[in-house]
């Protein structure tokens, strides 16, 4: 793990990200393992580190709930089976009301329900139990979403929790360290003010047509690989 003190470029892409991200995850290789992608942007690094570990690969929806006039802070978060987190001390700085709060939590399960049905339809899940799950994402801010993705799904018994992205605040790795069984990061941030964005050279918001073109792909990708004769694998 490499800590920095200050902003700096480290991953040209996502895609870089997350094949720098697989790098460090070469223990879990052909192991009982599901990859989880926090959507939107934890997808292009998940699908990198899916593939390269030739893992299974879905999704757990989780949303923040939006801190105003900073968007990589959060009042907490919620995730697509109910689970929610929040910042309390978030919430009582500004003085958001509780009924104001529960406004703003059932807003983003409305987000959370659309890009459900969206991304996933009428699939089932994939089953987790017992196994290790890794969930990703490509960056670490405060840490809400990740904490309400962790004990979300702490609910569907896995094995083990691994928390896997290509940088963190260290504030944000601290946190999630108290939920997850381990934190795995190329990059860990200890300036005052953390931006996911400031290490990626080339870094945009993702759009929900965009996952679901990669979605597509990692399907065609699949259906592929379980037909191709076992002796040209």
């Amino acid at each position: 793990m490499a800590y920095s003190a200050r902003p700096q470029v480290v991953f040209e892409n996502r895609h870089d990200a997350g094949r720098q991200l697989a790098a460090k995850l070469g223990e879990y290789r052909d192991q009982s393992v599901v990859v989880l992608a926090i959507p939107n942007s934890g997808v292009p690094v998940a699908l990198e580190v899916a593939a390269a570990l030739r893992a299974e690969f879905d999704l757990v929806i989780c949303r923040k709930v939006p801190l105003l006039l900073n968007p990589e802070g959060s009042l907490g978060a919620a995730a697509d089976d109910g689970t929610v987190i929040l910042n309390e001390e978030a919430v009582k700085r500004i003085g958001l009301s509780r009924q104001k709060l529960e406004d703003e939590i059932n807003k983003v399960r409305s987000e959370i329900k659309q890009r459900s049905l969206l991304y996933k339809g009428d699939r089932p899940i994939i089953r987790v139990s017992g196994k290790a799950v890794i969930i990703i994402d490509d960056g670490l801010a405060s840490g809400f979403t990740m904490m309400t993705a962790v004990e979300s799904v702490r609910h569907r018994r896995p094995k083990e929790v691994i928390v896997a992205v290509p940088v963190a605040s260290a504030i944000a790795v601290k946190q999630v360290e108290r939920v997850a069984d381990r934190v795995i990061t190329c990059v860990t941030g200890f300036m005052p003010e953390f931006y996911v964005s400031d290490f990626y050279r080339y870094w945009h918001d993702l759009s929900d047509d965009d996952i679901v073109r990669y979605l597509n792909q990692w399907r065609v990708r699949q259906f592929r690989l379980n037909i191709e004769p076992p002796q040209n694998r």
